[in-house]
């Protein structure tokens, strides 16, 4: 690098995915980002929390070749006789071992990326965002951790026209934010326990910073006038942040500070598909028995909290649940190939 010269931003991304339609308005291209400031213990992105690359081993690919064993620098991988075993204190994420697998059952999860090569990436999706209203998100892990990379990112992608969306945990620094949102058409911002010992007790952090980031950003819109619209989101964990009382007490937080600064509160409900990730991982799932909430338990608590804004058409649930029909003979929660509803507008899988 020459003196004087810009070092090129990089950042750390888990995937691209393409074709979202539950991270903002439209078909998205959803950017998940590695590292997360909480450590939530129903997260159904484990694999993003970490800040570093990961490897994990997918069994059903594996040929048992063996390959792997031989050209890791760590030594960090042996066989047993169910399967390749990674020794996580050992491993450093390199990928020799996943280059060298010659049916892809080693992957590494986690790739460097600079702002050319992931605007690049995202364009080829235009037409999508122009036929849907849709555009990218940034999201992970928690996006607004590398800040400077966001930012930089969500400014190119506006200077071609395409809306730009964060979601985040709000656990991070008012000066990322103060980075991010003046590139931000639309903020989606978590609200997931309004009780502080609650909140740090399922996501390793007390929830004070967040609220005092969620009152940051409503006087940022304020005098700014970005981003043009903020949704609020809380996961409906089942035995977590389900209760009456949680949602209740978002919904008079929001009414008490939000008023009309809040455009949409979308309660997500619970889904069990990341199960595969724990184990990839090496990770036991707290929530690995959760059975997915009922349509009638969803629709009660939407109510309770429309009952508590200003404006109750704002709010309305998604995700997947399963039938009552299920819930009477202890069926398995129809979580594959969903029928689709809409409720009030909002689409919802069950």
């Amino acid at each position: 690098m020459n003196p004087g010269e810009e070092k090129e931003k990089t950042a750390m991304v888990l995937e691209i995915q393409r074709m979202s339609t539950e991270d903002g308005p439209g078909i998205r291209t959803t950017v998940f980002f590695k590292g997360c400031s909480l450590g939530c213990t129903w997260c159904h992105n484990p694999e993003s929390i970490s800040a570093r690359a990961q490897l994990q081993w997918i069994g059903n690919r594996c040929i048992g070749c063996h390959s792997c064993l031989t050209v890791c620098p760590e030594k960090a991988l042996s066989a047993s006789p169910d399967g390749i075993i990674i020794d996580r204190g050992r491993c450093k994420g390199c990928g020799t071992c996943a280059e060298e697998c010659p049916s892809t059952a080693l992957e590494i999860m986690g790739k460097t990326w600079t702002v050319d090569d992931l605007v690049h990436e995202v364009l080829k999706d235009r037409v999508y965002f122009e036929t849907s209203g849709g555009g990218i998100t940034a999201s992970g892990g928690e996006a607004a951790l590398q800040a400077d990379f966001v930012a930089d990112f969500f400014k190119r992608c506006r200077a071609q026209g395409v809306h730009t969306a964060l979601d985040t945990c709000g656990q991070v620094s008012w000066q990322a934010y103060e980075k991010i949102l003046p590139h931000t058409d639309l903020l989606l911002f978590d609200m997931k326990l309004i009780d502080s010992e609650e909140h740090r007790r399922y996501t390793g952090k007390g929830n004070k910073k967040i609220l005092e980031n969620l009152l940051f950003i409503r006087g940022w819109r304020e005098d700014h006038g970005c981003p043009d619209k903020l949704w609020i989101r809380t996961p409906v964990i089942p035995g977590a942040t389900d209760s009456e009382e949680n949602i209740a007490g978002i919904g008079e937080f929001i009414h008490r500070h939000l008023a009309d600064g809040m455009d949409r509160w979308e309660l997500c409900a619970f889904n069990n598909l990341c199960r595969d990730k724990y184990s990839r991982l090496d990770l036991n799932w707290a929530f690995h028995d959760a059975k997915l909430m009922t349509e009638a338990r969803m629709t009660r608590l939407c109510a309770l909290a429309r009952s508590r804004v200003d404006d109750p058409e704002r709010v309305q649930w998604s995700g997947s649940v399963r039938s009552e029909e299920a819930v009477c003979a202890d069926e398995p929660e129809r979580s594959s190939q969903p029928a689709l509803r809409i409720i009030d507008g909002c689409r919802a899988d069950g």
